[in-house]
């Protein structure tokens, strides 16, 4: 058996915590989580907490980070699971809405990122992750002519906000299971404004 080197026992630590803080920033929001907590949940010291991220704000912009990641991977299937640009978009733009049903997410990315982080540091986060998986979603319907020609960055960034927009309102629904297929609605209209 062989030891584990200090940069993979760092890795291991600095993995543990993100997924720690994930889950419990997802169930019980920034506010009201502590490092101590995560130190505890994680079963390692407040000084490794701030060893590894420096602060509670680095932490979580690191859980946010990790949601970026998971909900583009799963956009990135889901539009190659599609015939072609146009059905990958419809069908990217409800799993958007659709992840937005799980609290977490919702927690971290729709209600207390952009509080905690500030706009443009949540915005320069999906630019690389959802925000540039919808963008390259709308350069292969455009490729495949199925999307009118325009400003491709512009549109993606209105689709982008529009579908945000709809998380808050699930996140504020009574009933956000029985209000997604309307938003989902909603959410096709929009992108047949730019269909060719």
């Amino acid at each position: 058996m062989t030891r584990r080197t200090q940069a993979e026992r760092s890795d291991a630590t600095t993995a543990l915590l993100i997924t720690t803080a994930q889950r419990l920033f997802g169930a019980h929001g920034y506010a009201a989580t502590s490092i101590d907590a995560v130190a505890a949940a994680a079963g390692v010291t407040k000084g490794a907490v701030y060893h590894h991220f420096g602060g509670k704000t680095a932490l979580f912009r690191a859980a946010f980070v990790r949601e970026q990641e998971e909900i583009a991977a799963t956009l990135e299937r889901v539009a190659f699971e599609q015939s072609d640009g146009w059905a990958a978009l419809r069908r990217g733009c409800r799993t958007f809405l659709e992840h937005c049903l799980d609290p977490g997410f919702r927690q971290i990315v729709i209600l207390d990122g952009p509080s905690v982080l500030g706009w443009e540091t949540v915005r320069e986060i999906e630019y690389g992750h959802a925000l540039r998986v919808l963008l390259d979603g709308m350069r292969l319907a455009q490729a495949e002519g199925l999307f009118a020609e325009g400003d491709l960055p512009a549109r993606a960034q209105l689709v982008f906000g529009a579908l945000c927009e709809g998380g808050m309102l699930l996140a504020r629904a009574a009933d956000p299971v029985a209000a997604l297929p309307g938003l989902a609605a909603e959410a096709d209209r929009l992108l047949e404004a730019f269909k060719v």
